[in-house]
């Protein structure tokens, strides 16, 4: 009763496919975003943001740039650990060799580096698709893991071979955290410094990830994305009618390997502080495809419902068992947990296999008719 977009007449084109064409859907947009602008800031404590907010951003950002390539291009990829790792390692070369590069342009630079290296390994895709680009991009993560591995000079001759996140100013000048211009933590040059504090790095990841996500949404609505879906749903009819699919594809390895890095940048700097090629392993390219999965291919919104469960899952289960009185051990209770986790990935699937955005649109379908029957 309250979603219904009766009377929201659209007189020109432009509003017709606008973003958000419904008042409702805008008023609710507002309210998320400056809600998450606001309270978390105000009312929640560092475990929240080091445990839950933070790598819900970090990962809904990998998430947005592999569902551009695989649900909206459908080019399928299990290399993003990979390009995650190429950004991470390319802030650190950058924020070593130019120390007074500021860390904003840190983090475009590195996702730059990284829509490079996934136009490489994205060249494959010009001739196989389908399982065998899938282990082309599976060899793409062993073999970027494996050089920043070997190669000493990715992390600097360090004898322990990890890389570490320094502080960096973002505007040019120095504050510590807790100064006089914390409440304007966006504005604080530490953001990515072991200094700054959790909430001042939560409220630059939710800037970048806002941006990126409403730069992305506007790609796939226009004449990129269009070119994108029609390669993905038959690309010899797409390239029958013009479309050219050695720029299409390669341009969807780029932007998406360019959301992977600058994912991976933000994992170092805002969320580690220090790394090893481990933390870029083969597992994380299979929870970021899982979360685009579940979440729901070719869907903006389903790329960070998607992360939501694989994220916040896991931190339920092992809160929820000592609630229920189970005196179990640590490694009892993480074997419980990865059950519950994968029976639930199952049942989603089995209920929905669309995702959670096909779930979230039949909700708004729903609530445009109620009370009526569907």
């Amino acid at each position: 009763m309250f979603y219904r977009e009766a009377g929201q007449f659209k007189t020109n084109y432009a509003s017709d496919q606008a973003m958000f064409p419904i008042v409702q859907d805008r008023i609710f947009v507002v309210l998320i975003v400056l809600a998450a602008y606001i309270v978390p800031p105000a009312f929640l404590g560092n475990y929240w943001f080091n445990a839950v907010l933070l790598p819900f951003l970090i990962f809904s950002m990998a998430a947005l740039g592999l569902n551009l390539l695989v649900g909206y291009c459908g080019q399928l990829s299990l290399g993003t650990g990979g390009f995650m790792a190429v950004g991470a390692y390319a802030s650190y070369k950058f924020t070593t060799s130019f120390p007074d590069l500021g860390m904003l342009f840190v983090f475009l630079l590195s996702g730059f580096t990284a829509a490079a290296v996934g136009v490489v390994f994205g060249l494959p895709s010009l001739r196989i698709k389908g399982f065998y680009l899938a282990v082309a991009t599976l060899a793409a993560q062993f073999f970027l893991q494996w050089l920043f591995n070997k190669v000493p000079w990715f992390y600097n001759y360090n004898s322990n071979g990890t890389i570490e996140s320094p502080p960096r100013t973002l505007f040019g000048s120095i504050m510590e955290p807790g100064g006089t211009l914390e409440a304007l933590s966006i504005l604080n040059p530490l953001v990515t410094s072991p200094r700054a504090t959790p909430s001042t790095k939560y409220l630059f990841a939710l800037t970048l990830v806002i941006v990126f996500a409403l730069i992305a949404k506007n790609l796939v609505r226009g004449r990129i994305g269009r070119a994108w879906m029609a390669i993905r749903d038959m690309d010899i009819a797409a390239e029958l009618i013009g479309i050219r699919p050695m720029q299409t594809k390669l341009l969807a390895f780029a932007i998406s390997s360019f959301y992977c890095g600058l994912a991976g940048a933000m994992l170092l700097n805002l969320y580690l502080n220090s790394a090893e090629t481990l933390a870029f392993g083969i597992n994380i390219s299979f929870e970021v495809l899982f979360m685009v999965i579940l979440g729901g291919l070719a869907s903006i919104m389903g790329s960070f419902l998607g992360t939501a469960f694989i994220v916040l899952t896991p931190i339920f289960l092992t809160n929820a068992l000592p609630e229920l009185g189970l005196p179990l051990d640590t490694a009892a209770k993480k074997h419980i947990e990865l059950m519950l986790f994968g029976g639930l990935m199952i049942f989603f699937l089995i209920v929905e296999p669309h995702g959670f955005a096909r779930l979230w649109q039949i909700t708004k379908e729903k609530l445009r008719l109620w009370p009526f029957p569907h």
